[in-house]
């Protein structure tokens, strides 16, 4: 009779105990995932806290336009006397910027569940975010240069907007920064080109 070598399925599934507890300590990043949520809860309530003080103070509300006056006052800088165009485009930058900061904790804590915890299995539904379909290590971490150089934007143009309140040294060491942000994200993506590159090549040679 012939004894047949090939093991079972249920064989080949199952793991040893060592590798089976080292695979299993990737759920120790939940808890972490869960404190980012509580995070984005915290930007919520600030970013609608700010949204009625600015609609307080456009009513005319003059504890409002304090709060607004002073949250866009530059130290060293001439503080603003009322709501002008200014007031109100540095306050909606402030606002965009945590909407922005909120986009890169969705994409962290989705993608980063997908990607190293486990599967969430959202093919079917009609919500899922087109950038999950795709989404690997490689591409979580372009997105997230992205998604850090628009906030490194805001703040930029929020700077330059109070150019007059800030020294030329300030100015050139922000502009600096934002730059080897842009040239990060550069070699980011350039560099997983060419690991793609290499793998596709890899794979039609063989």
């Amino acid at each position: 009779m012939k004894i047949n070598d090939t093991p079972s399925s249920s064989a080949k599934g199952r793991i040893r105990p060592l590798p089976n507890l080292i695979f299993m300590s990737r759920w120790l990043q939940l808890p972490l995932y869960l404190g980012l949520i509580l995070a984005q809860c915290v930007y919520v309530f600030n970013f609608w806290a700010e949204l009625v003080y600015l609609i307080g103070a456009a009513l005319g509300n003059n504890d409002s336009l304090q709060h607004i006056l002073d949250a866009v006052a530059v130290q060293g800088g001439t503080r603003p006397t009322g709501l002008n165009e200014t007031t109100i485009m540095l306050v909606v930058l402030g606002l965009i910027d945590v909407v922005m900061i909120s986009n890169l904790l969705i994409m962290v804590i989705v993608g980063g569940y997908e990607t190293f915890v486990s599967r969430m299995n959202l093919d079917s539904h009609p919500d899922q975010p087109e950038w999950l379909s795709h989404v690997n290590a490689s591409v979580l971490k372009v997105k997230l240069a992205t998604a850090i150089i628009g906030i490194s934007s805001i703040h930029l143009l929020k700077t330059f907007i109070n150019a007059h309140a800030y020294d030329v040294k300030t100015l050139l060491a922000q502009t600096g920064i934002h730059v080897v942000f842009l040239l990060s994200a550069l070699a980011i993506a350039y560099s997983d080109r060419l690991m793609a590159v290499a793998h596709d090549h890899a794979k039609n040679s063989h």
